[in-house]
């Protein structure tokens, strides 16, 4: 049988469940999970009742057949990442959580969509604990997040860089850092374009969250590397196993040791992106998954692993100067959580 099919008949067994609960609780992509659940409704294992995946009679008997049984096993207190956010880093969730609820809507131009603020300071944490905090200098490509505000909040950092295409997230970030003295500014960037000295071989580590196509994550990942001084550096970035398959993620371990880094953790569905309005609930109705599923969502289903890698030789990006790609930047065959304006008007 094959493991996703295990996925889906453990996480049903017990009784009914959201369609996008069962995507949050099986790791194919979002491809093949539509795929698998096509092929299931056609065997007759489960059937849908509205948003809801039930599992038929010929489903159970298959469950008792092969031993398959519902038995929840992630933490539930800390939402199965392994951190709890209190004391020191409860108070600056506090704040964060003040500074974020007046930030800039997510536009779907620049496919934006936050996660959520116990999950920025989990990422804070997360950071922290490696040791690459703490007079630190920090890049963040691509803040929506408003990621390099929570570090900088910390005040254990040298200094926080952020570079976003959005001028509204890059005015909101310095009107923050200017009325908390954060040791943070921003700027205007635009990964395509060639990146600016200023920033090459002056950080400790990066951070960013890339768009999940091959090119994207290629020119993302570059620019991070770009601006690392050299061995033991670091970088983080999100990944999802919904808009990357396992063929994808083979692809991006060899950009990884092009580059002469090497993957030290990966923190699996350490983030979640909750479905709320300033967020792409926005947007969702051009989210092809939608029309795919052929209902709206009801529950917080896209969250993503967070890598850390580290450069074991001297960095070389893989991109360099100018790369400007277009559509096929934002979108691939995979790319079912990704507005599409094609399809939708």
């Amino acid at each position: 049988m094959h493991r996703i099919k295990k996925q889906i008949l453990q996480a049903i067994i017990e009784g009914s469940s959201s369609v996008y609960a069962l995507v949050d609780k099986q790791d194919a992509s979002l491809a093949e999970f539509v795929v698998e659940i096509e092929k299931m409704e056609q065997e007759n294992l489960i059937k849908r009742e509205g948003n809801k995946v039930l599992l038929t009679n010929k489903g159970l008997r298959l469950c008792e057949n092969q031993n398959i049984k519902g038995l929840g096993v992630a933490c539930k207190q800390c939402g199965g990442t392994g951190y709890s956010v209190h004391g020191f880093f409860g108070n600056v969730l506090q704040e964060y959580r003040k500074i974020a609820s007046t930030r800039p809507e997510s536009v779907e131009q620049y496919d934006q969509g936050f996660i959520s603020d116990e999950g920025i300071i989990q990422r804070v944490e997360f950071i922290y604990e490696r040791g690459d905090m703490v007079n630190s200098e920090i890049l963040v490509v691509g803040d929506d997040d408003l990621l390099s505000i929570a570090i900088a909040l910390t005040g254990m950092v040298k200094h926080v860089t952020a570079v976003d295409i959005d001028k509204r997230i890059v005015d909101y970030i310095n009107k923050i850092a200017d009325s908390y003295s954060l040791p943070l500014e921003a700027y205007v960037y635009d990964v395509q374009r060639d990146f600016p000295e200023d920033f090459k071989s002056k950080y400790q580590v990066f951070v960013t969250d890339p768009v999940e196509t091959i090119p994207g994550l290629m020119l993302f990942l570059s620019r991070g590397v770009s601006a690392l001084k050299g061995i033991g550096c670091s970088g983080y970035f999100g990944l999802t196993t919904l808009e990357a398959s396992r063929e994808k993620w083979y692809e991006i371990q060899k950009m990884i040791l092009d580059m002469n880094f090497v993957i030290t953790d990966i923190k699996r569905r350490f983030s979640v992106y909750p479905m709320e309005k300033k967020s792409f609930l926005r947007y969702q109705h051009k989210l092809p998954i939608f029309k795919k599923l052929g209902t709206m969502d009801d529950y917080d289903w896209f969250r993503s692993s967070f890598f850390r890698i580290e450069a074991v030789d001297t960095p070389i990006p893989l991109f360099e100067g100018e790369k400007v790609m277009e559509e096929k930047f934002y979108i691939d065959e995979e790319s079912l959580a990704t507005p599409d304006k094609n399809n939708f008007p």
